[in-house]
């Protein structure tokens, strides 16, 4: 689908009297789909009303601009109504007469049997016939807001704007409210944005729910996707797999930027005196996402790791793995826990989008990854990848869809190899979509998927709720395998050396804390916190600290290297291991294969920069840059990529390109 409305880039600057200037709105950038609900969401002077307002062109944006079906907004029109939270209707006209004030208005050119004609197809369409005669004194809040709504629709806008409708009204009326306008929504395909405070009628009504931060210089911190089909019934989107999922991540947002109000409150009363180690930026954000390999970066917060560096984070959760590339892209976050192959495609581009360098320096983690398929095909006899083949063969129209975390991903890669290995073409013979971790066990629930590939604990929640069983772990397919890096912009390396120096310090001491067996429970119930993973630990378990259960009636296994993240040599990046991944982002036609890949490859793995901090810490400061060996008995020889691209049976045109960056 097309763009429908598109803000662009948008700065508000308001002008204060002792002549300063205070930002309200930093870099807003969103596009908005005809016949798409999004809620905008956040705390009191997030200036959601203020980007509504500059929607509905009752405002001007400072810098940057609105545009609707790609004409410019530069003022109010018909074709963009707005329902306040206040009703403003005209005290002394009658229902009937307040909507026709909108429709005569509009409507011209209509005769007046038209125009009569639309006034009481949308009274009747709020449900105030009985009502049509009474002016607003003599009808209550649900009823004014209902006529508000019915102006509004009346002249059939091509944007409806929602700015707290239905938060003055008593509970029972705005839920009866919400159901109605849900209802007309669906049924004349009308785009809406609503600004409310409610995350649960954001999660009812929306399709996608932007989330702000706080103000001055507030900006879009996360996009919500709710993939709950319509037409929906309230009880419907509660029982929803995905719902409390959505539901914690939106409390959760809330709650840091809260928590981020403090803490600035904090600072500006006793500013953090700059550290004497000579960082050039001491306070950072850290995106991550809720998974069982983020323990570094939670040791490091939570044991004082960062605190030795002199460093003082503030951990960002994310949803998916699109916002955490975005974060780092737009600036927003200094650094993230990011999976292994976003370093390279981002400063590849992949995807069309514009090359943005980015470099990794250390690798956090390697494999716990694991191939999980559902109850339904273990049911049917499928084992593992010969089975799955059999089952394919047997019923060629019935096509199986398998998540993946992110395109650029080591899940979306080695799922990629372990089926092309069995024989099944990953983008012929199955559908392969890119969802959440969180969302996984969810979509398998609900049978929209028939298997993924995911981090703990999303692999074995499957198996622990009797959904899936693993078909194939990371230590079968291709053991010791990278799996999350961390990843910071290029330029912001350059600009702050002694700052990224003591990061990856910090973090390398935090990894070597990880695999220590000893402190296993201990960050155990330090990564399972509401903050943090939000789950039970009982989820996490499997391949952390207990034996691994695959869901398929074999006996558990002790996997002490499944959550690996000192030992063996985890940490150095890797460049075969980069290399390889070229090769798979070109194999399917994600990325043409760099003729300059050397230089790609040099600008990506700053093994250089992890040699300066391993050996300030008295640790080993070389990896290996060996041949891999993956479980199909295939070598790929780092000296060959092209050949060994060639080489490989199932893959799409391979396309060579100089890249530019």
């Amino acid at each position: 689908m097309t763009t429908f409305v598109e803000v662009d880039h948008v700065d508000r600057i308001f002008d204060l009297p002792n002549g300063g200037k205070y930002i309200a709105l930093k870099n807003i950038e969103l596009k908005i789909r005809q016949g798409e609900f999004v809620s905008l969401i956040g705390h009191s002077g997030c200036g959601k009303s203020t980007l509504l307002n500059i929607i509905a062109g009752l405002d001007r944006a400072s810098i940057g601009g609105v545009t609707l079906e790609g004409k410019e907004i530069r003022e109010p029109s018909p074709d963009r109504m707005v329902v306040f939270q206040n009703y403003s209707l005209l005290p002394w006209l009658t229902v009937r007469e307040n909507i026709a004030l909108a429709v005569d208005e509009v409507y011209q050119n209509k005769s007046k049997s038209d125009r009569l004609s639309i006034i009481e197809e949308h009274i009747d369409m709020v449900g105030l016939r009985l009502a049509a005669k009474k002016r607003p004194s003599e009808l209550s809040g649900g009823m004014k807001q209902r006529v508000a709504i019915a102006r509004a629709l009346a002249i059939r806008p091509k944007l409806l704007l929602l700015d707290e409708p239905f938060g003055a009204l008593d509970a029972l009326t705005r839920g009866s409210l919400q159901e109605q306008l849900m209802k007309i929504c669906n049924e004349h395909n009308v785009t809406c944005v609503m600004v409310t405070h409610d995350v649960d009628e954001a999660l009812l009504l929306s399709d996608r729910i932007v989330m702000l931060t706080n103000g001055p210089e507030a900006h879009i911190g996360q996009i919500l996707e709710v993939p709950i089909p319509r037409p929906r019934q309230r009880l419907e989107v509660v029982n929803h797999p995905s719902y409390y999922n959505l539901r914690n991540e939106m409390i959760y947002f809330l709650n840091q930027q809260k928590q981020a109000k403090k803490r600035q409150a904090q600072q500006t009363a006793a500013p953090v005196a700059v550290s004497p180690r000579g960082l050039e930026k001491v306070n950072l954000e850290i995106g991550f996402l809720p998974l069982t390999d983020a323990a570094p970066l939670i040791v490091a917060q939570e044991k004082g790791f960062f605190a030795q560096y002199g460093l003082e984070i503030t951990l960002s959760r994310a949803s998916n793995w699109n916002e955490i590339a975005k974060g780092v892209a737009k600036g927003r976050l200094d650094a993230a826990q990011m999976v292994a192959g976003m370093p390279l495609a981002l400063t590849l581009g992949a995807g069309g989008k514009t090359p943005i360098p980015v470099v990794n320096a250390l690798n956090l983690s390697r494999n716990a990854n694991a191939i999980t398929l559902s109850k339904r095909l273990y049911s049917e006899g499928v084992r593992n990848l010969s089975d799955l083949k059999a089952s394919i063969n047997a019923a060629p129209d019935q096509i199986l869809t398998l998540g993946v975390v992110h395109p650029t991903s080591m899940q979306n890669l080695i799922l990629r190899y372990w089926l092309a290995a069995g024989g099944i073409d990953p983008d012929r013979d199955v559908s392969l979509t890119a969802i959440a971790p969180t969302e996984m066990v969810a979509q398998l629930k609900a049978g929209t998927i028939d298997g993924y590939c995911a981090g703990e604990p999303w692999s074995h929640m499957a198996v622990h709720d009797d959904v899936g069983f693993i078909a194939a772990t990371a230590l079968e397919i291709w053991s010791g395998q990278p799996k999350k890096v961390l990843g910071v912009r290029e330029d912001w390396a350059q600009q702050y050396p002694e700052t990224y120096l003591a990061l990856i310090k910090a973090l390398l001491e935090a990894c070597k804390y990880c695999d220590d067996l000893r402190n296993r429970e201990e960050i155990l119930d330090l990564i399972c916190r509401p903050e943090y993973l939000n789950v039970n630990p009982v989820y996490v378990r499997p391949g952390f600290t207990d034996p691994y259960d695959r869901g398929d009636g074999t006996q558990p296994q002790s996997l002490t290297a499944y959550n690996q993240f000192y030992l063996n040599k985890t940490n150095y990046p890797n460049r075969t291991e980069i290399l390889w991944m070229v090769t798979q982002l070109s194999r399917w036609g994600l990325t043409p294969f760099p003729k300059n890949w050397v230089e790609v490859i040099e600008r990506v793995c700053r093994a250089d920069i992890f040699g300066v901090a391993a050996r300030d810490l008295g640790l080993l400061d070389t990896g290996y840059d060996d041949p891999i060996h993956l479980f199909d008995g295939k070598v790929f020889n780092p000296s060959e990529p092209l050949e060994y691209l060639k080489s490989l049976e199932i893959k799409r045109d391979i396309r060579i390109e100089e890249v530019f960056i």
